[in-house]
């Protein structure tokens, strides 16, 4: 399952309001590390799409929801689960760390 692409007008329903736990990465077409994680995080949308859903919200487009949750670095991944920030994780990593990241929280 492919990651959705989420705007500041779907964040609540297609995060907040998600019937299961979300992962969205906070992202910039301009941000190396970003373009870096993307593909990372779309072999972890299929791989794991039965535990998560992962979500993609481009920071230049949508400032309102990054600015809400206090986003001051990209690319950020929070995981949502229940419509709260569970847990965060800030910049580029190996896919088998961010993997072992998600399941850690997941458990």
């Amino acid at each position: 399952m492919p990651s959705i692409k989420v705007t500041d007008d779907s964040f609540e329903n297609d995060v907040l309001k998600a019937s299961k736990p979300v992962l969205v990465d906070f992202w910039a077409e301009w941000c190396g590390p970003c373009r870096q994680v993307g593909p990372i995080l779309e072999e972890l949308a299929d791989e794991m799409a039965d535990q998560i859903a992962i979500a993609k919200i481009n920071t230049d487009e949508n400032p309102d929801v990054p600015t809400r949750f206090g986003i001051r670095g990209i690319p950020t991944m929070i995981l949502f689960r229940d419509g709260k920030p569970y847990a965060t994780k800030v910049g580029a990593a190996p896919k088998s760390a961010l993997k072992e990241w998600l399941e850690g929280a997941l458990a």
